[in-house]
């Protein structure tokens, strides 16, 4: 793999993880006390740790498989175009998971060697 894909695909899984945390943090409520308080701080910051720890790709011949494993079950949030010879998309285009085979190719959702994850979030696309 190419150090510039290498970069894209640490861009895009940042760019998850910062839309996690700001996703956790929406959740926060106001407490009357301190324990109740510092209590929820520890269980949002023990599951956006579990959040990155799980989040990684597999490189194959024709995509970069983007998945989340949460408590051993194992998800896939994105496809990363990984060919220059694909009829449709570029090569680093960002595309919406089908199932855990292979993407939906109706279009992409942004693309790893421009920086552009405009339909990437923490979910997926």
């Amino acid at each position: 793999m190419s150090m510039e894909v290498n970069e894209g695909m640490t861009n895009l899984l940042s760019h998850m993880k910062e839309d996690y945390h700001r996703w956790s943090m929406l959740g926060r409520t106001v407490h009357s006390n301190t324990e109740d308080f510092i209590r929820e701080t520890e269980i949002r910051e023990r599951m956006e740790e579990e959040y990155n720890t799980g989040l990684g790709y597999e490189v194959h011949t024709k995509y970069i498989k983007v998945v989340s494993d949460k408590h051993g079950s194992c998800s896939v949030c994105a496809f990363v175009v990984n060919t220059e010879n694909d009829k449709k998309f570029r090569f680093g285009d960002i595309l919406k998971p089908a199932g855990w085979r292979g993407p939906t190719r109706n279009f992409a959702r942004g693309n790893i060697l421009e920086n552009d994850f405009r339909g990437v979030q923490w979910t997926g696309c």
